[in-house]
């Protein structure tokens, strides 16, 4: 779906044209091959880039083709039992009189700027692009700060954690994975863009891509700083349950040497054979007496030595 918003300085309402005009922002979701050669029909546009765009797993990058320069970029969705990942891919193509968006999907970040159209201005093509990236940038964070807390509750919690739990701290550090490995790329190209060798850049855009940068900064180390987090929460859990494990292991063992005193005693005593003092009065509470104290010896020892 292609979908062609327009707005000026002057203008309180961000409208919505038929066709393309200088000053555009043109958003387009899922595209068929039908609208993908309009594309390449309106904006001139390199049909390798728009065929990169069309894949799901394209890292960030920064590409420059005829006067156009395109930004891959990702941003987080809610992957549900998804397999893919948590964040997907986003073209964002700037070029001399418009600024493209290409998704495979809605984007809820750029759903929540049309609802603000106060904040849109098209004709500014780089600050349009730089508050795009900037709500990107928002939303990692909301995630991030939604990941910190369910690693804290798994923390407190740290000697009743099961395999349920060691499953969801996984699945955080996938997550977390994916957020440094779609913000770090960006970062990069972001820097090169910050020269203004690719985009005019006035004063106040350049502050903005300088704040943007540090919150993307901020972002990685943050998540990098969470991943050493649940990494150690793992390790910590897996360690707590190899001893106590270790210590079922050894109690059991113990138990098994202690009865296994009594039981070879009565299995000679039970024997359909001739033995010492079989003829004896009270030889049974004799044995039993024997028994304990075996048993009491092997209890102390075993006490002396820190093995109980």
């Amino acid at each position: 779906m292609i979908t062609h918003y327009f707005k000026t300085v002057q203008d309180s309402e961000l409208k919505e044209l038929a066709t393309p005009r200088t000053g555009v922002w043109t958003h387009v979701t899922a595209p068929s091959e039908e609208e993908i050669g309009q594309l390449l029909q309106d904006y001139n546009l390199d049909e390798a880039v728009l065929e990169d765009a069309q894949d799901f797993f394209e890292v960030p990058r920064f590409e420059r083709s005829g006067g156009v320069n395109y930004f891959f970029t990702r941003y987080p969705y809610d992957a549900g039992q998804a397999a893919e990942g948590t964040t997907a891919p986003l073209l964002i193509a700037v070029g001399e009189s418009f600024v493209l968006t290409v998704a495979l999907r809605e984007v809820p970040q750029l759903s929540g700027l049309l609802d603000k159209p106060e904040t849109v201005v098209t004709t500014q093509k780089t600050k349009l692009f730089i508050t795009m990236l900037e709500r990107l940038t928002t939303s990692f964070d909301r995630e991030l700060t939604r990941l910190r807390r369910a690693v804290h509750r798994d923390r407190v919690k740290l000697r009743r954690i099961g395999p349920r739990e060691i499953q969801r701290l996984v699945n955080y550090e996938n997550e977390l994975n994916d957020i440094i490995a779609a913000v770090v790329p960006t970062n990069a190209w972001l820097d090169q863009v910050m020269k203004g060798n690719y985009i005019q850049l006035f004063n106040e855009d350049v502050e903005m891509m300088e704040d943007l940068t540090i919150a993307n900064k901020q972002l990685i180390d943050s998540s990098r700083q969470l991943l050493v987090t649940i990494q150690n929460v793992r390790n910590a859990s897996e360690a707590i349950m190899t001893s106590s494990l270790n210590t079922t292991i050894k109690t059991l063992t113990l138990l098994t040497i202690l009865l296994t005193i009594p039981t070879i005693v009565a299995s000679l005593y039970g024997m359909n054979v001739e033995l010492p003092g079989q003829a004896v009065s009270g030889m049974f509470w004799l044995i039993v007496s024997l028994i304990l104290v075996v048993v009491g010896i092997a209890l102390y020892l075993f006490k002396r030595n820190n093995w109980l």
